[in-house]
């Protein structure tokens, strides 16, 4: 049996009262609902690893801009105690990432990073900006 990513991705997105937007068969959004009514957007993408030979999904999440006053030491101390989700600098953004191969986790297993995500992404923006924006 074949793994739809974006009828996941929707199921999800229903069963945490959270909103589902599908870019391409594999890349969709879930906007994350979290408390305190604050929200926090998770892209998901489906991807092959040339290096592993295998495909895996990908889940990141925008913290905010990278600037020179961000303590990076602080962050990577941070990385330490998470279980999926990690913290890294791709185009001028301090973002969230959690990666898996599909052929080694459950359903269950995403929905986890997923939310895992979406915390520590949402915490770290309070933390650095003081706002809700991501």
């Amino acid at each position: 049996m074949e793994f739809n990513f974006n009828e996941f991705m929707e199921r999800f997105a229903d069963e945490i009262g959270g909103q589902f937007s599908e870019y391409d068969k594999t890349k969709s959004v879930i906007i994350v609902p979290l408390e305190e009514n604050r929200f926090q957007a998770v892209l998901g993408v489906v991807k092959y690893n040339e290096k592993f030979q295998k495909t895996g999904v990908e889940f990141s999440s925008k913290v905010c801009p990278f600037s020179d006053d961000v303590d990076c030491k602080q962050l990577l101390m941070e990385n330490a105690k998470t279980c999926y989700a990690k913290f890294v600098i791709t185009d001028d953004f301090i973002k969230v990432e959690g990666s898996t191969f599909l052929e080694t986790i459950r359903e269950e297993g995403l929905k986890e990073i997923i939310k895992e995500v979406a915390q520590l992404a949402d915490e770290w923006e309070l933390k650095l900006t003081g706002l809700d924006v991501n």
